[in-house]
């Protein structure tokens, strides 16, 4: 990874609009050493909105028109928290969020977008489907569509707003559905608008051309009447009447989200942030917003997307600038602009000004132009090491790296120690007799009569971009072991790494990862007792915790018996997709299913493989499927026989194991290879040596339970957990499992000697 200066400013980039994906593009072309760049996104896979009616209407797929945001703000050197902004705290200079502490700023720039005002009519947010947010209408499109198909009869669908959003997506609809299963004559499409003319923002010739089209597909219009209310079924329409419609889709006007006016940002009537033509706040200096959520006083436009494309190389430029304390540049949008309207087949109409032209060849420019654009985020550079650079001129110089102190000389100052120790809650808990709250060396833990102690410890260097999440997940992966070991966490203690800068942004970093660690430990009934901070040259945390266990209770490695069945309560594949996300390859959706894996605890799945009488148990993490599984074998002196065709994989990692991508531990993991029998040619046999952080528990079970077991462990929402693998008596001492590319069920002796695999390196990828 790429070494970054100390962050001594922190630019603050809150939704993943068109504007903001060209900020991350231009600082990743130029970094700005010193500014700390943190993207706040809900949707963390972005759809361009000049691509949405052509994926609507077949001609693109759901990736050809989104924006993967995760290795582009990796490019970008930008930490990517996946969280929906809730509001800002323009006083602390704090955005605040959905499911995570909020986030400190030095300068914010806001590009949420809009959505339509639906909610001002009744039965609207409850009967109709809005387009606006564009990624939650994609989901809501497909199952839509699946109703349509599914539908006995006409399918009546209601397209409330005649502006060119509304109108494209009719004909849009029309052309998707009418290929499908429902022909073209069962489908019946009505757009309402309380506008006297379709199109109104446009010329003439324009709306004359979609009135013609719109009457030549058959797609009904009643223009000049508002909608009053959306019944089941119905649209209730002003001066009596309604449309009946089995889908209503709401494309009207812009509606601006509510909490920048709660937090005391000037907003203009419709509630959207009124900016000057710098595109920064009127009313607060160090917050910018583009896109629709701005209003750029002096400067009426319309919401659209071509605003925010253009929006967003003078708002890095600006946001540099601020950064940095020189003069913001103006901005002026464009008088006039060119709209290209497509219709529903490979035909589109363009606009601009007074003129209008339309064609086959219209379509082609519009998705020349489209694809062009896409390409310069969807299409990104290799990413390559360099020395950390000194923060750019303008921002704070801090001392010289090389003259920070080592020992106890680069521990965290008691200052900034005390305010966070202040703001931690821990798990009380009767048997700590002294504690995070008193000021002693250490602490002290009463030990239950008849229990035995059980102790473990887990360190690494931070992987995800939010330290609060980085604090749970660490916090989850060292409690696995206490839970592989049938025992009860008790306490715990931390050690904390931070990378060297401003006493307040130090502060805010270890104060979320402690906040991520207090939360996992408390519902696990742990305690946070103590710790250590200090300076290094990368986030890094690790926990040291006890537990209590009932000596004849006691689940270890050894106890494995042959007809015992393998279950693991995890997928893999964290290894390989982490490798991917370093150098901006692994998609945005693979790394956040690996992320909610590692957030998920195994204490639910220690109890119930207790409670199904397991025999032995382990974590997988560091070494790997296959390097836990002969920790076991060789300490219960038997075999085991693999399933490869039921092994749970995260997805994606398939993928990124393909590609050639492995962790730094897969290749001293993969010296394994030499204990197994069979596999080597099956794609997914680097599977096995995965280093997995935060994995799931591996245990051996008497056969006839581990079917019951299993439902267990899926009902308890351990979705991934699979049963693996068969315990045999012991055979080949050298290599004492068998790897079946099959599953369990189809699972035989083989008829023959098998020949025992030596993984290369070309075949570990």
């Amino acid at each position: 990874m790429k070494p970054q200066a100390p962050a001594v400013r922190d630019l603050v980039l809150v939704g993943g609009g068109h504007s903001h994906v060209a900020v991350l593009k231009a600082f990743a072309m130029k970094p700005l050493p010193g500014a700390r760049i943190t993207l706040i996104a809900r949707d963390v896979h972005t759809p361009y909105s000049g691509m949405l009616p052509g994926h609507i209407a077949g001609h693109y797929s759901l990736d050809a028109c989104h924006i993967d945001l995760r290795p582009l703000a990796n490019l970008a050197r930008a930490r990517i928290y996946h969280a929906a902004a809730t509001g800002i705290d323009l006083d602390s200079r704090r955005v605040l969020c959905a499911g995570r502490p909020p986030v400190p700023y030095d300068a914010v720039s806001i590009d949420i977008g809009s959505a339509p005002p639906a909610r001002d009519v009744p039965g609207a947010a409850e009967h109709a489907v809005p387009v606006k947010p564009i990624g939650r209408f994609v989901a809501h499109w497909e199952a839509l569509a699946e109703r349509a198909r599914g539908r006995a009869g006409r399918t009546r669908i209601a397209v409330v707003g005649g502006g060119a959003g509304g109108v494209e997506l009719a004909l849009s609809v029309q052309h998707r559905l009418s290929r499908g299963a429902a022909p073209a004559g069962d489908i019946a499409i009505t757009v309402v608008d309380a506008a006297a003319t379709l199109l109104p923002a446009h010329n003439a010739a324009t709306r004359r051309r979609f009135a013609r089209i719109l009457a030549e597909r058959g797609i009904a219009t009643m223009l000049g009447r508002a909608a009053l209310r959306v019944e089941p079924g119905r649209l209730v329409l002003d001066g009596g009447g309604a449309v009946e419609a089995d889908e209503i889709l709401w494309v009207t006007g812009a509606a601006a989200a509510r909490w920048p006016a709660a937090a005391g940002l000037d907003v203009d009537e419709g509630g959207f942030i009124r900016v000057d033509d710098c595109l920064r706040s009127i009313s607060h200096p160090d917050v910018f917003a583009c896109g629709d959520v701005a209003a750029v006083v002096g400067h009426d436009r319309p919401k659209a997307g071509v605003f925010a494309v253009r929006q967003g190389p003078p708002l890095a430029e600006n946001l540099r600038r601020a950064l940095t304390g020189r003069p913001l540049r103006r901005w002026r949008p464009q008088r006039a602009w060119l709209s290209l309207i497509s219709t529903g087949d490979a035909y589109a109409v363009a606009s601009r000004g007074r003129l209008a032209v339309s064609g086959r060849w219209v379509w082609r420019a519009k998705d020349w132009i489209d694809r062009r654009w896409m390409r310069k985020y969807t299409d990104l550079p290799e990413m390559a090491p360099e020395p950390a650079p000194a923060p750019a001129p303008g921002l704070p110089q801090l001392p010289d790296l090389d003259m920070r102190c080592g020992g106890c000389g680069a521990k965290v100052g008691p200052d900034v120690l005390a305010g966070i120790v202040a703001g931690l809650r821990p798990q009380p808990r009767d048997d700590v007799l002294i504690g995070l709250d008193d000021p002693d060396d250490a602490a002290v833990i009463a030990v239950p009569a008849g229990k035995s102690l059980v102790q473990t410890v887990d360190h690494f260097r931070s992987f995800v971009d939010d330290p609060y999440l980085f604090g749970r997940i660490a916090a989850n992966h060292a409690l696995g072991d206490i839970y592989a070991m049938g025992a009860e966490p008790r306490t715990a203690l931390a050690i904390v790494t931070v990378a060297y800068g401003p006493e307040e942004k130090i502060a805010a970093e270890i104060a979320d990862m402690m906040l991520g660690v207090t939360e996992v430990l408390a519902e696990a009934g742990a305690a946070l007792v103590g710790g250590h901070t200090g300076e290094g040259a990368e986030r890094a945390l690790g926990l040291a915790v006890s537990g209590a266990v009932d000596p004849g209770r006691v689940l270890r490695k050894a106890g494995m018996r042959p007809g015992d069945r393998l279950l693991l309560t995890k997928p893999l594949g964290t290894g390989t997709l982490l490798a991917a996300d370093m150098r901006c390859r692994a998609r945005g959706e693979w790394i956040d299913r690996a992320i909610a894996s590692m957030l998920q605890s195994n204490r639910a799945a220690a109890e119930i493989l207790a409670r199904h009488g397991a025999r032995a148990a382990t974590d997988v993490t560091g070494f790997g499927l296959a390097g836990h599984l002969v920790e076991m074998i060789r300490a219960s002196s038997v075999g085991v026989v693999l399933a490869a065709g039921d092994l749970p994989v995260l997805d994606g990692a398939p993928d990124c194991l393909a590609a050639g991508f492995e962790s730094s531990l897969q290749r001293p993991n993969a010296r394994q290879a030499r204990a197994i029998q069979g596999g080597g040619a099956d794609a997914l046999y680097p599977i096995l040596f995965d280093p997995q952080t935060s994995g799931g528990l591996l245990a051996s079970l008497p056969g006839e339970r581990a079917a019951e077991c299993l439902a267990a462990l899926r009902d308890a929402g351990c979705a991934g957990a699979a049963i693996v693998g068969a315990v045999e008596p012991a055979g080949d001492a050298a290599a004492p499992i068998r790897v079946h590319p099959g599953t369990l069920s189809e699972i035989a002796e083989p008829a023959g000697p098998v020949q025992r695999v030596e993984l290369s390196s070309a075949a570990s990828v």
